[in-house]
């Protein structure tokens, strides 16, 4: 049974998926693809949105199919694409309407069903629990729709993907299993037995959430519940909702970038709120990024125990001065600045700088024995993971007044960091350490997608008192500290703006969604803290955005409807009138403050 090692790069081995000449999983590469936001019923519209995904660079384009015309219509778009040249599969993307996949299936390569919304679902009220004879009876009915659709899928060699959104989990497997990863898993296992008991197996499968610790951490569980199972199917990432701009390139880079670091992953979507060729650029660095770490050796180190892959701990240390204990994780920067917001430390000179002007040394690790001596409240070390001797660990074990400054020059360097840590919990060492890691890119997005995989995994792993990105390349250090602390938002381990969770548009949006977000942005940005949900359609919206303080909804064409946590509190509001209703509902609420 294959298992994650988490000091050496190792890919999951799964079985080969074709969808139309494209082969998935296995020893091929990691694909990467977008989903189209033109109405498909637009044939010519879609045709060119499709091309332009295409030339992009992509493996495979996904349509929605909302029902049976539009799963008549994405043929017509995907005979287009044929004409001009283009082999690329086309996806029908499927929510509620089980007919409109069976028609998709007919006409293109593969077919994304959502098992949370596949089929209707058996009400049974709020309160009620669902008895082991009506979870059973809706198992069944599952079963009977499903069967008849992978019959259909077996003639046409259609390939499937089987997509759990946390935003749709069906009210079966709310109730029985909660909000949790584990009820995502349930609900894709129980089609996956149906697939294997039919000897269908063209199946690829996604688990996305807009939070990036739950999507790691259910995917984690998912794969080692088909690992069990003996079950190797590959399996497609995305962090969904991730939004615009830098925080949705963040987010993605830190779910999926973890997951392809564990070795998992066999197709990628960078789901941003832009248009959906601007996806494929970051989504392609992303996969050459974390593939350099293929050929790089082992570490030799020790998984501890005291550590979980499917929850979040943050590891126990001791509290120097701000940094560790309960104190949230701190930002250091290089240099001063006009930071919109200040970081904690700053290094200059081979000293550290509090925001109070307090001078603090940084010692080598060589000095330690200078370090000791040195009467000063609070004492840097740089280190890196050759330098954690015994005798060294001893000594961080006596001392309460050391922070370690962590760095690796290793080809996986995700690898020796954990190894470092797990070193760490096995010695019961409880020092705080600051993440640390130097890079010399002239180009803003690069930087993001590298920082955020070579340090996001390791805030959502647990690990981490403080971070600090030096680059030695042209980017101002106010835009480096602006993506150190958009890690350390990312990861949900300290909330220092507005996040804003934002689905990346597609034909079931209901409104503009790049005009609208700009538009709440420029009314809400300053509202430190505060989450806002902008969602394009019902199907995921309110799901995905359940943790939201505020939701903004697609609700029919120029109809909006509003959102209070997970209640609706003002449905089909006139678009043209919603911004300001959305401020009202903040205001009333008294989330509201002025700049």
């Amino acid at each position: 049974m294959w298992k994650v090692n988490p000091f050496k790069y190792n890919r999951r081995p799964t079985v080969t998926v074709k969808t139309g000449n494209l082969k998935l999983g296995s020893d091929y590469p990691v694909r990467v693809q977008s989903m189209a936001n033109t109405d498909t019923n637009d044939i010519e519209n879609s045709v060119a949105q499709c091309v332009r995904i295409i030339d992009a660079g992509a493996d495979l384009v996904r349509f929605t199919t909302q029902g049976i015309r539009e799963a008549e219509s994405v043929k017509l778009i995907h005979d287009a694409i044929r004409l001009k040249g283009y082999e690329t599969p086309l996806v029908a993307d499927i929510h509620f309407n089980a007919n409109a996949a069976d028609v998709a299936a007919r006409n293109v390569e593969k077919v994304r069903i959502n098992p949370g919304n596949y089929i209707g679902s058996i009400k049974i009220g709020d309160n009620s629990d669902y008895t082991d004879e009506e979870f059973a009876k809706e198992y069944g009915k599952i079963r009977s729709r499903f069967i008849p659709f992978l019959n259909i899928c077996k003639e046409n060699n259609t390939a499937i993907r089987i997509g759990v959104n946390h935003g749709s989990l069906s009210e079966r497997m709310m109730n029985r299993f909660g909000d949790t990863p584990r009820g995502m898993v349930e609900s894709c296992m129980e089609f996956l037995r149906i697939c294997r008991e039919q000897d269908f197996h063209d199946v690829v499968i996604s688990m996305k959430t807009s939070n990036t610790v739950m999507m790691v951490q259910t995917v984690r569980l998912l794969v080692d519940e088909m690992e069990q199972a003996d079950l190797h199917y590959p399996l497609h990432l995305g962090v969904t909702e991730a939004g615009d701009g830098e925080d949705g390139r963040i987010k993605s880079a830190i779910g999926i970038g973890a997951l392809l670091l564990d070795g998992i992953g066999d197709t990628i979507r960078v789901s941003l709120s832009e248009e959906p060729e601007a996806e494929i650029p970051v989504a392609r660095f992303l996969v050459e990024y974390t593939a350099e770490r293929m050929d790089a050796g082992e570490i030799v180190a020790v998984e501890s125990t005291k550590y979980s892959r499917y929850e979040y701990q943050r590891r126990v240390t001791h509290a120097v001065r701000n940094i560790g204990g309960e104190n949230v994780p701190v930002v250091f920067a290089d240099k001063d600045g006009g930071f919109a917001t200040i970081p904690d430390y700053l290094i200059v000179d081979n000293h550290v700088l509090s925001t109070t002007g307090e001078k603090f040394p940084v010692y080598e690790a060589d000095y330690i024995q200078t370090l000791l001596s040195d009467d000063a409240s609070v004492k840097f070390l740089k280190i890196q993971y050759h330098d954690l001797t015994p005798e060294l660990i001893g000594i961080l074990n006596d001392s309460k007044d050391i922070v370690l400054l962590l760095s690796s020059n290793h080809k996986n360097g995700v690898g020796e960091l954990r190894a470092f840590f797990h070193t760490l919990l096995n010695a019961n060492c409880t020092v705080p350490v600051i993440l640390c890691r130097e890079y010399s890119e002239n180009d803003i997005q690069q930087l993001q997608i590298k920082a955020s995989t070579d340090l996001g995994v390791m805030f959502i792993d647990g690990f981490g008192d403080g971070i600090f990105i030096e680059n030695k390349g042209n980017i101002t250090v106010e835009a480096i500290c602006s993506v150190a602390f958009g890690i350390l938002q990312g990861t949900r381990v300290r909330i220092t703006k507005t996040e804003y969770v934002s689905c990346p548009s597609c034909g079931r949006t209901m409104f503009n969604l790049q005009t609208v977000i700009a538009k709440i942005k420029a009314r809400t940005s300053h509202l430190k803290g505060l989450k806002i949900g902008i969602m394009g359609c019902i199907v995921n919206g309110p799901g995905e955005m359940a943790d939201a303080d505020y939701g903004y909804v697609g609700a029919g064409r120029g109809k909006v409807s509003l959102y209070k946590k997970k209640e609706c509190v003002e449905r089909n509001i006139p678009e043209d009138e919603a911004v300001d209703k959305l401020i009202e509902l903040i205001k009333a609420n008294g989330d509201w403050y002025e700049e």
